[in-house]
């Protein structure tokens, strides 16, 4: 197993890797066959999107058993993936795109930024790759923000990395030769929602997002871009909730809804990548007044039907899934 700061060995976190691969199923088959080889850690979930060529895995356990089982991923990732040669709709800068360290339990922010910290230094030894810390892990103010350090994306990063101001926080001045670099954080959970519109304007997609994001005058702790899904030849405003119990997922739908209305567009469907809190779902069961003595299935049937979730199942509740893993359930 991998060496962590005194004491933070057994502190449960959860991790969801993104990585720069969503079409070739058996790269990402082996990237999960990795997580799964560590004892002790739960891959939760994993969702591979070919539009935007990017996989994104949940998995949870004690923190030294998920650092190893993410080093064991990046090692998968750099042998596989050649950045030249990856185009996707997603904005990235490697490989793995991002690594953020999410405290479960009792774990503090504080501790989940040590790990995050540690890691970044390990793969940075290990692979000859260049670590940027973001969000709470972040050493400077300028990187608090994803997007700012995914400024320019891989072809610019490219380009800039030997510049003052864009030198990584650990590592090489200069992009791994196939795996570019690597984001690593800390940060509380993100909702990766998105919701497809009944268009095919990409256009319009951004200009919902651009209304409905934060930096745009629109919701607090939210992200937005739209893009174009060929797959299901739609429109799809793509949306990190970085906190719904500021922005909950009923008012992110209610507010896209309004915007496609105005342009006389309605919305298809949503989406998750990835797990959600139990206590977002059942914030739009509340929202939807449905009762709360009801079974809990049945509340996340009526949340999830509101938003027209594609797919849903209760297992997508993280507290759920990471009690069947745990105990052996498929409820």
């Amino acid at each position: 197993m991998s060496q962590l700061p005194a004491g933070l060995s057994d502190r449960l976190v959860e991790s969801v890797p993104n990585v720069s691969e969503g079409r070739r199923v058996d790269v990402v088959d082996r990237m999960a066959a990795a997580i799964d080889s560590v004892e002790g850690v739960h891959l939760l979930d994993r969702t591979s999107d070919p539009s935007h060529n990017r996989s994104v895995f949940t998995l949870a356990g004690p923190a030294d058993g998920v650092s190893e089982a993410l080093e064991r991923l990046v090692a998968v990732a750099v042998r596989e993936i050649d950045m030249d040669e990856h185009t996707g709709e997603h904005p990235r800068i490697g490989a793995v795109d991002v690594v953020p360290f999410v405290p479960l339990g009792d774990t503090t922010m504080d501790e989940a930024i040590e790990l995050a910290r540690a890691f970044a230094a390990r793969i940075a030894e290990r692979f000859d790759v260049p670590v940027y810390l973001y969000a709470a892990a972040a050493r400077r103010s300028d990187r608090v923000k994803l997007a700012d350090v995914r400024r320019g994306q891989y072809e610019g990063l490219k380009v800039e990395i030997s510049n003052r101001g864009r030198e990584p926080d650990v590592g090489p001045s200069r992009m791994h030769p196939s795996a570019g670099a690597v984001a690593v954080g800390a940060r509380p959970f993100l909702i990766a929602y998105n919701i497809n519109l009944e268009s095919p304007d990409v256009e319009l997609a951004r200009r919902i997002a651009r209304r409905v994001r934060e930096s745009g005058g629109g919701l607090p702790r939210l992200q937005a871009n739209g893009f174009f899904i060929e797959e299901l030849n739609r429109a799809q405003v793509s949306m990190n909730v970085l906190d719904f119990r500021v922005t909950p997922l009923w008012r992110v739908w209610e507010t896209v809804r309004a915007e496609a209305a105005e342009d006389g567009v309605e919305l298809y469907e949503s989406e998750l990548i990835g797990l959600a809190p139990l206590a977002a779902f059942l914030d739009v069961a509340d929202h939807v007044e449905t009762p709360r003595d009801a079974p809990v299935d049945d509340r996340l049937a009526a949340a999830a039907a509101f938003l027209r979730l594609r797919d849903f199942s209760p297992m997508q509740a993280l507290e759920l899934r990471l009690e069947a893993a745990q105990t052996g359930s498929t409820r």
